[in-house]
């Protein structure tokens, strides 16, 4: 096999993966053994796996991309793939996975000793550890995820095969495409969030070609005088189906809330926590805790 004997089951508010380091650049892995990894059954079981690189040692990065990890500071890259073996672009919840497990291993800094700049697919993004915060967890980071672009309001229809109704739904791309659906508000015919069947992926009209993560949101409760929400959000992920968490479909999330709203700053609940999302004009960031589950010995 191209992946070591020895990795590590982390998560991020139930966003579960399989994670390892390879400072030599020599596990890079294969999309069947990604799968044999991240299945329930036969292998460890996650959401993803990423393996902790330098950027010069992923094959699918150009030089483009090398060069502009070392422009901003990124000694280290997240080399993510989906739970089926596809690459993915970004994964909110994983760069606070593979942030959490990096500093286990002396590779990034604790609470209060400065910023970890980690490469992505999607550009270099800048991690700071909190500690534990009330209200979010242990072992809290707030991510810088960056720029963000919104396509036009509602302009997707969103249905989900054997379950009557439909929503409408606002792209957002993250550096991964998104479309919100924000569901029990008078207009959308789906079931409540906590009802709806995820495991079945949903259908957005019009296909969009690359494919795309759907949030389905439900506003819990607004305080204009301080600017700030609340919401719930189940999203169905791309090559992974139901997560309990999405990190890049929290902030998209709160990107369309804020077009809908003016609100900026959102408390969202997911089934694996709570997350704070908080987006300006230029860009959004994402803060919630990471959990190193254990480590596994491969037979």
């Amino acid at each position: 096999m191209s992946i070591p004997q020895h990795v590590t089951k982390t998560h991020a508010t139930g966003n579960d993966f399989v994670v390892y380091a390879d400072p030599d650049g020599e596990y890079e892995p294969t999309a069947d053994e990604v799968r044999f990894l991240c299945d329930r059954h036969f292998g460890v079981g996650a959401d993803g796996l990423i393996r902790l690189a330098h950027p010069q040692a992923v094959s699918d990065l150009t030089q483009t991309q090398v060069d502009d990890c070392e422009a901003g500071g990124a000694e280290w890259f997240m080399d993510y793939r989906n739970a089926d073996g596809s690459l993915a672009e970004m994964c909110g919840n994983g760069t606070r996975a593979i942030t959490r497990f990096a500093q286990r291993e002396g590779l990034a800094p604790l609470a209060g000793r400065g910023v970890f700049r980690l490469g992505t697919r999607a550009g270099v993004k800048t991690l700071t550890p909190l500690g534990d915060v009330d209200g979010l967890g242990r072992d809290v980071f707030r991510v810088e995820i960056g720029a963000w672009r919104i396509g036009e309001l509602n302009a997707y229809e969103v249905t989900i095969p054997g379950t009557s109704g439909s929503a409408r739904g606002t792209f957002v791309d993250m550096g991964n495409p998104h479309v919100v659906a924000v569901i029990e508000d008078g207009k959308a015919s789906l079931p409540a969030v906590e009802a709806l069947d995820l495991a079945t992926k949903p259908v957005v009209e019009p296909v969009i070609e690359s494919d795309q993560n759907v949030e389905f949101v439900r506003v819990d409760g607004l305080d204009k005088t301080a600017g700030t929400g609340r919401a719930t959000m189940r999203v169905n992920e791309r090559g992974c189906g139901e997560t309990l968490s999405c990190g890049t479909g929290l902030c998209a999330t709160g990107v369309t809330l804020r077009a809908l709203t003016g609100i900026g700053h959102w408390t969202i609940t997911v089934r694996g926590g709570v997350l704070r999302v908080d987006v300006t004009a230029d860009d959004v960031t994402l803060t919630g805790s990471a959990t190193i589950v254990g480590d596994v010995t491969l037979a």
